[in-house]
């Protein structure tokens, strides 16, 4: 299964002003408070124990300075969607690698998840893989602040896409909100 899980606001961003390198995401650090509830430690245990690799969009990589070469993931290899050249400062990793599009980004952490989920990360690889029709499940983590801007949770999507309720689950400063994509 491919799904995306992502922290948003109730306006829907995913980033705060000015993420960048140096900066990660911006200003949008209260998007992730509530990882560390313990009231939210099942639900988040067990997404990430889904997770065999995680695909990820070129702009995250560097906003996020190459996740120190290895991943968001405590143990998944991350496979970076980029149509730029490796940056120069990139080491050899097991960790990481590139693709130059979606499709075979998300075929390479297929090969690399053994059979677990591959997450994907980012507003425009999320989108790029919707268009494409490779994504099953989007999960948004709502968490209750309007942070007036900053990066979309969606690019703009080429045709409407819809959506099955599988859960909302409320947690501590945060509401769990799951759907399927219907295909």
């Amino acid at each position: 299964m491919i799904f995306a899980a992502l922290a948003v606001s109730v306006d829907g961003f995913i980033t705060g002003r000015d993420p960048g390198p140096g900066r990660g995401l911006g200003d949008g650090g209260t998007l992730f408070d509530w990882y560390s509830d313990p009231h939210n430690s099942a639900y988040f245990t067990a997404l990430a124990d889904r997770v065999g690799a995680v695909v990820t969009g070129r702009t995250t990589y560097d906003d996020c300075e190459g996740f120190g070469g290895g991943s968001p993931h405590p143990t998944a290899p991350m496979v970076v969607v980029s149509h730029r050249p490796q940056p120069a400062e990139y080491v050899d990793s097991d960790r990481q690698s590139f693709a130059g599009n979606v499709e075979s980004a998300l075929e390479r952490a297929r090969e690399l998840a053994g059979g677990k989920d591959v997450g994907i990360q980012g507003g425009v690889t999320l989108a790029s893989a919707i268009d494409a029709g490779l994504v099953d499940e989007v999960i948004l983590h709502q968490v209750p602040v309007l942070l007036g801007s900053g990066r979309p949770f969606f690019a703009p999507l080429t045709q409407h896409v819809k959506l099955s309720p599988l859960e909302v689950v409320p947690g501590a400063g945060v509401t769990h909100l799951r759907y399927a994509i219907k295909k």
